[in-house]
């Protein structure tokens, strides 16, 4: 269950006071996802997602992840938007934590991907890499090069439980790696997450991408990497 954070009656129904969102229907957790609690929401003027942001999530990135959503849906490329209270802001207090309320984006991801997923993700990820070039800010890759040492060793022996011996293989080939990183690709704001969980379609149309919450700036090839890797391997 993906919700670590309890939102109690009281709170929620102060909360929504600091916005024009109508009269609470329901409210319920989300069991996906593993980074932040995230709620459905459904209030008399429609259904919203309210995310309350956890440790992991360093609260100084928020108003590029938020600010990036609002500029690419700005540019035509569905995504959740984030809604402003009256006063403006799209980050408040609840609960003890920083949340932030998004539409809701209809759709499913595909729990087995198909040929005819690809070329909707391929054009999807193309549009989001031009409509943010016109976002002013920029956010570092917390899963570049200089945190894969750190990771690594955070992860000790167990990768050997994966394959054997992958734990030395990774240590060996880690510092040609990192030695032999370009320097000079085209780049620009990606998603750097989007796995098939990440991505909803209505029947064979994708109908928008979701959790920005790895997007940062760095070279677009690095986007098209995790596609490779999460898309195009069939069993």
């Amino acid at each position: 269950m993906a919700v670590y954070t309890e939102v109690t009656d009281e709170a929620l129904e102060a909360f929504l006071e600091l916005y024009d969102l109508g009269t609470l229907v329901s409210f319920r957790g989300i069991a996906e996802g593993v980074e932040n609690s995230n709620y459905m929401l459904k209030t008399t003027q429609g259904d919203f997602i309210l995310t309350l942001y956890e440790k992991r999530v360093n609260p100084e990135d928020l108003p590029y992840f938020l600010g990036l959503m609002e500029h690419l849906q700005a540019h035509d490329l569905t995504c959740p938007l984030p809604v402003r209270a009256r006063s403006g802001a799209n980050l408040n207090p609840l609960s003890g934590k920083i949340a932030a309320i998004t539409t809701f984006l209809p759709g499913v991801w595909p729990r087995r991907v198909g040929l005819e997923h690809c070329a909707p993700l391929g054009t999807a990820l193309a549009r989001l890499h031009l409509a943010g070039e016109g976002f002013a800010m920029t956010r570092a890759n917390g899963l570049g090069p200089a945190a894969w040492g750190p990771l690594l060793a955070k992860c000790g022996h167990g990768a050997d439980t994966v394959q054997p011996g992958l734990a030395a293989e990774l240590g060996a080939w880690l510092p040609d790696i990192v030695g032999a990183w370009p320097a000079d690709l085209p780049k620009g704001q990606i998603h750097a997450d989007l796995f098939p969980d990440n991505v909803f379609f209505l029947g064979d149309e994708l109908s928008g991408l979701i959790d920005f919450y790895f997007a940062c700036t760095d070279f677009y090839a690095y986007d098209i990497a995790v596609c490779l890797n999460a898309w195009c391997f069939e069993r």
